[in-house]
C-alpha cells in the first residue's frame, strides 16, 4: 500500500517544541516499518526539517538511504531559507501528485 507521510510543522503535536522534536525524532527512526512508505512531504514549516539544523536530520537521511522519497515544497524553502540537506525541493503539483497517488496519507 503506498502510503505518503506529510510533515507541515517542524515537530510532531502541539505544545512543548522540544518535546514535539524528541517525539518526531522517535517516530521517524521507526517510520520505515510503516506499510508502504514511499515518500515524506514537507511544506510550511516542515521543510525546515530537511535543513542543516534539523533535528531528525540523521533520520532522514536513513529514510532516503532506504529509498523514501524526500519531498520539501520550494516555495516554502525559499518563505524560510532552509539550505536543503535531503531531498529533492520539489513544488506543489508535485505534492498533489504524490498525495493522489498515495492509498494512505498521514500528516502529523
Amino acid at each position: 500500500m503506498k502510503t505518503v507521510l506529510v510533515l507541515n510543522q517542524d515537530q510532531m503535536g502541539h505544545g512543548d517544541r522540544e518535546l514535539g522534536q524528541r517525539v518526531l525524532t522517535t517516530f521517524l527512526q521507526k517510520a520505515i516499518a510503516l506499510d508502504g512508505l514511499e515518500a515524506v512531504l514537507f511544506y510550511n514549516a516542515g521543510v525546515q526539517l530537511t535543513g542543516p539544523e534539523s533535528p531528525v536530520l540523521a533520520e532522514l537521511r536513513e529514510l532516503e538511504h532506504r529509498g523514501v522519497d524526500l519531498v520539501p515544497c520550494g516555495t516554502c524553502v525559499q518563505a524560510f531559507g532552509v539550505d536543503v540537506q535531503v531531498g529533492q525541493v520539489s513544488d506543489m503539483d508535485t505534492i498533489i501528485r504524490e498525495m493522489s497517488a498515495a492509498q494512505k496519507v498521514i500528516t502529523l
